[in-house]
């Protein structure tokens, strides 16, 4: 690891092995940035969290009292080491002088059942919508897969695309990668009609159910309209809730206990930002600090609102919980969040706002990648003893029977791109790894659900070492890999594609390159047809030439349909853990959910799938994909 105290690196080994040297100029913006002067200091070390795996050792530097997470306080001498029963955790050591340090006892690794090896769909829940879907995709579509796919073709999961909370303004940010928030989730997920009170409003939202039905009969989804639908009829909802001796209202307020101050925090910026649309960088000053007087005030006057924000998460839990009920949810934990959002105002210490985070130039994209969401300050977020941190991943567990890190080498390094420079001006920047695994790991357990990380890129040996330690599976895609399918490793989620790349359908046919060409992305034309014709070889279909050159004697092009089947069919000869398929190659779709190094462009995360939920279920292609990935030999739902 070529970098200073501060973890900025010197530069970088490309996916060629060549060795980028980083810009200086870059390097001291990210010093800047950090408040590191020039580098040349030592950072600061408050001794204020420990991570403790087992076999470390912690003792009490002076007198103090332990306050145990589970079993109360009792106290330390100058000496003591930690009871040697004490459970995995959060704790916290209070000297007499007042200084604490929290301890995290991590068990070192993640769950990850010997017997799991299952199958399921990924998807992209905004686009799976059924007949009643108010244009979009929800929970209770999400339900409805999930019992299907469980009871007619014994899957055993389903990874889902992120759901986290969007700001609740016009207009709403399509890309669920880009949330307001990643400790909650985004309301237009839910079922309006399985809210508490629905059949007694049912008529007076009558027309606002109608106007969102109707928006199914274009595959654009208009989140907009969606949300003013929706929201329209959740606020006579609540309302209506409100003004009844409802049974869930303990429910509710337990809800409300146990998400306590993250909770507060994320309900008030919703009714700030109503009042104030944009980002909280943009507010009057005196609101721009959670913990700011002005803050405390309007949240008091905004109460009703507040409470009203607070409500709409506790449905989406309520909702989310009954959909994972029967089948193991693979939640997807977002790289970053919006630097103008929920999570950055409400620990906005733990970020470096003038950063965002990236990806440099590769075969795959040549320009590089510029995500815009800024990245924690690996220093600031450990002075702050992990807080953000553990809610984020705290909350990605919840109801989840496993997660998908997505680019999990951020838990190791991100590569840091001053705000305006272009993608290829970046630096990484490593992270005290070991602190975040045992963090993951801990959470895990207590969730009883498995980790993947989505380490697809250039990945460090000692990344694929750490990651293999604690037990997180890795990512096997058919479009990156040389070897077949029954050489990817066990302990590894395998798959055809993801919502970054060209669906199976685009690929075979060229569709997705030629749009990549007439938006002017620079592809490797060459690398994606080298691809193309290896995963056609391993489908059973070789010899395929490249597009638009002739037929060699005795080849067979495979139709869409006979490319994607023969595809997922030599995919599930994988050993790998777990296998995913998407509907989008099931149902022969060739455009691609994202065209990273667009904006609007391309219509990213807005297209549906051009058939409703019920027809998916009838779908002679769907099924013959889902008989391909069966596994009924050894098949759990984690």
């Amino acid at each position: 690891m070529a970098a200073d105290r501060w973890g900025v690196s010197e530069g970088y080994f490309d996916g060629a092995g060549v060795w980028r040297s980083a810009d200086p100029a870059v390097r001291r913006a990210i010093h800047d940035a950090m408040g590191a002067g020039d580098g040349s200091g030592v950072p600061p070390d408050h001794d204020c969290v420990r991570v403790l795996y087992p076999g470390d050792s912690f003792a009490a530097d002076t007198d103090g009292v332990l306050r145990s997470e589970s079993t109360g306080a009792f106290p330390l001498q100058q000496g003591d080491p930690l009871p040697a029963d004490l459970a995995h955790g959060y704790h916290e050591f209070v000297r007499n002088d007042g200084r604490s340090t929290t301890l995290i006892l991590t068990p070192g690794s993640c769950v990850l059942p010997e017997s799991l090896k299952t199958w399921g769909w990924a998807v992209q829940l905004y686009a799976m919508r059924s007949a009643n879907s108010w244009g979009l995709g929800d929970l209770g579509d999400l339900r409805m897969l999930a019992d299907w796919s469980r009871r007619e073709h014994n899957a055993g999961m389903v990874l889902v695309n992120p759901l986290h909370a969007a700001t609740p303004t016009i207009p709403q940010q399509p890309s669920p990668y880009f949330p307001t928030s990643r400790c909650f989730r985004n309301p237009l997920y839910l079922r309006i009609e399985d809210v508490p009170g629905y059949t007694d409003s049912a008529d007076s939202i009558a027309t606002l159910r109608r106007d969102a039905i109707a928006l199914n009969g274009n595959r654009r989804i208009d989140r907009d309209t969606v949300f003013r639908c929706k929201y329209g009829a959740l606020e006579q909802l609540w309302v209506s809730w409100n003004a009844h001796a409802s049974s869930t209202k303990n429910a509710f307020d337990t809800f409300r206990g146990v998400h306590g101050r993250s909770l507060d925090a994320f309900a008030t910026f919703c009714a700030i930002a109503e009042q104030h649309p944009g980002s909280w960088m943009d507010w009057p000053i005196e609101l721009r600090r959670p913990e700011n007087e002005a803050v405390r005030r309007l949240a008091v006057e905004l109460e009703p609102r507040v409470a009203f924000h607070a409500w709409l998460q506790w449905l989406v839990d309520e909702q989310l919980g009954v959909a994972g009920a029967d089948i193991a949810l693979m939640a997807d934990l977002a790289i970053g969040v919006d630097r103008g959002g929920a999570d950055s105002w409400a620990w906005q210490d733990s970020y470096a706002l003038s950063m965002s985070v990236g990806a440099p130039p590769d075969d795959f994209n040549t320009q590089g990648q510029n995500w815009g969401l800024p990245p924690f300050d690996p220093w600031k977020l450990r002075d702050d003893r992990y807080d953000a941190f553990i809610h984020t991943v705290r909350s990605a567990f919840r109801h989840a029977g496993g997660v998908r890190i997505d680019h999990v080498m951020g838990l190791f390094r991100l590569y840091w791109i001053p705000e305006g420079s272009s993608a290829k001006d970046g630096c990484y920047v490593y992270v005290p790894f070991r602190d975040l695994l045992g963090i993951v790991a801990l959470e895990s357990v207590r969730a009883g659900a498995y980790v993947v990380g989505e380490d697809l890129g250039t990945v460090e040996d000692y990344v694929k070492h750490e990651l293999q330690s604690t037990r997180i599976m890795s990512y096997r895609l058919s479009q990156f890999e040389e070897i077949p399918a029954a050489e990817f490793p066990i302990n590894s989620l395998a798959a055809a594609t993801t919502h970054d790349l060209a669906t199976l359908p685009g690929f075979l046919t060229g569709s997705d390159l030629a749009v990549q060409q007439s938006l002017g992305l620079k592809p490797n034309v060459q690398g994606m047809i080298d691809v193309r014709c290896a995963m056609a070889a391993r489908a059973g279909f070789p010899g395929i030439p490249p597009l638009g050159q002739a037929l060699g004697e005795g080849v067979v092009v495979p139709t869409v349909g006979e490319f994607v089947v023969g595809v997922y069919r030599e995919l599930a000869t994988a050993p790998s853990k777990l296998i995913t398929a998407t509907l989008d190659d099931a149902l022969g779709v060739e455009e691609r959910p994202n065209m990273p190094g667009t904006v609007d462009e391309w219509p990213n995360w807005r297209i549906a799938l051009p058939v409703p939920l019920e027809a998916v279920f009838s779908d002679p292609s769907v099924a013959e994909v889902a008989v391909s990935m069966r596994r009924d030999a050894n098949t759990e739902s984690c």
